[in-house]
């Protein structure tokens, strides 16, 4: 475990895959951070062309003594980029490089760079070892955590991938201080989303201290990571493949992955398109009978001052609600050609199931108004 004193520890118990989470200030240069990652000859550190100039030089000096060669493969950044493309760009640096099946990969990046070094790793050689450095607060609470890998296909969002988990994640929390305004942002909407599906008290604290998360408060900070990894962590703990209890942390996405996909990759970032997606699925909750008015409008609230979109945008302007549902339905939780929605009851928990095509046009109409 790190011996940094500041930092916390959160399990994911899977039993012989299972790992930690540590979460605190100063990680990422602490070479004691690492202790716990595989031993080989060489790493190979994945990132891209805005985190690299920042912190790749600190990693490669936390790892040095601990392997012989490290190499670096630097990725353009953006949503655009999560592809077939790029991910050969990883390839051709480990065989370049004459990687054997022992070399640690480090993803050392957002959420793009994290899903892709892991699905490198799952597929290099059949499976070589990678180590999760989140910089983003999105990737940090969620896609770091729980090993779903993959990249985009044009018809749909992380359509290409595999379960592959990391073997250990190091969240340093001083990274989110050179963090956009709108990439924090953005990972607040993947906090905000374990309120309405697993804790409501958790939703409680975000609405009490969402001007010090958006201040960057250390403390604030380190709450909202350690919780939001304890509630994913019991999730995957439970379900890793998703085959169940899993799909409630895709709450927002169905809808979410529809705008992505139709306004073309990178346009709204991940966390903005979960953000207006998890209105519209509380306003297709409200029409289920499964929340009252009340709980919309608490939501919604919630999401603008996180400074999120509220209003979805328009896809197509002659069929809108069909180009929604053709790009929903392809979308992992769809099964025989009917989208599975995830919806929430305003107590604390979630479920996945379908809704008519027609309540799910006027969630749409709504969401889409001026």
């Amino acid at each position: 475990m790190p011996l940094n004193s500041r930092a916390q520890s959160v399990p994911i118990n899977l039993g012989e895959r299972s790992y930690s989470i540590a979460i605190g200030p100063g990680l990422l240069g602490d070479p004691a951070s690492f202790d716990d990652a595989p031993r080989a000859s060489a790493a190979v550190i994945v990132s891209n062309t805005t985190v690299a100039p920042l912190y790749a030089q600190r990693l490669v000096q936390a790892l040095t003594g601990k392997y012989a060669q490290i190499h670096q493969v630097v990725l353009p950044d953006g949503e655009a980029y999560k592809t077939l493309e790029t991910l050969n760009q990883i390839f051709d640096a480990v065989l370049a490089h004459g990687c054997d099946r022992k070399t640690v990969l480090y993803a050392l990046g957002g959420g793009v760079v994290g899903d892709m070094t892991g699905f490198a790793a799952a597929s290099y050689m059949r499976g070589v070892p990678f180590v999760q450095v989140p910089t983003t607060l999105l990737a940090q609470v969620d896609s770091s955590v729980g090993g779903k890998t993959g990249i985009n296909h044009p018809l749909g969002k992380n359509m290409i991938g595999a379960f592959y988990q990391p073997r250990l994640v190091v969240c340093d929390l001083n990274t989110l201080r050179t963090l956009p305004d709108r990439e924090l942002s953005a990972g607040l909407a993947e906090v905000i989303k374990y309120g309405p599906i697993a804790d409501l008290a958790f939703l409680d604290w975000i609405e009490a201290n969402l001007d010090a998360l958006l201040a960057r408060d250390p403390a604030a900070l380190a709450h909202a990571v350690k919780r939001s990894c304890e509630i994913k962590a019991w999730v995957v703990g439970q379900d890793e493949r998703e085959s169940g209890l899993r799909a409630i942390l895709n709450f927002g996405h169905t809808f979410g992955h529809a705008i992505e996909a139709g306004l073309g990759y990178g346009e709204w970032l991940h966390g903005e398109a979960v953000g207006c997606g998890m209105v519209m699925a509380a306003r297709l909750s409200l029409r289920l009978g499964l929340v009252d008015a009340a709980f919309v409008q608490r939501l919604t609230a919630l999401v603008a001052r996180a400074g999120l979109p509220v209003r979805a945008p328009v896809l197509d302007t002659q069929d809108n609600a069909g180009r929604y549902l053709a790009l929903m339905r392809v979308d992992k939780k769809a099964e025989g050609g009917e989208i599975k929605f995830v919806v929430i009851d305003g107590s604390g928990s979630a479920q996945v199931r379908g809704a008519a095509d027609s309540l799910v046009r006027e969630v749409i109409a709504e969401s889409c108004m001026p």
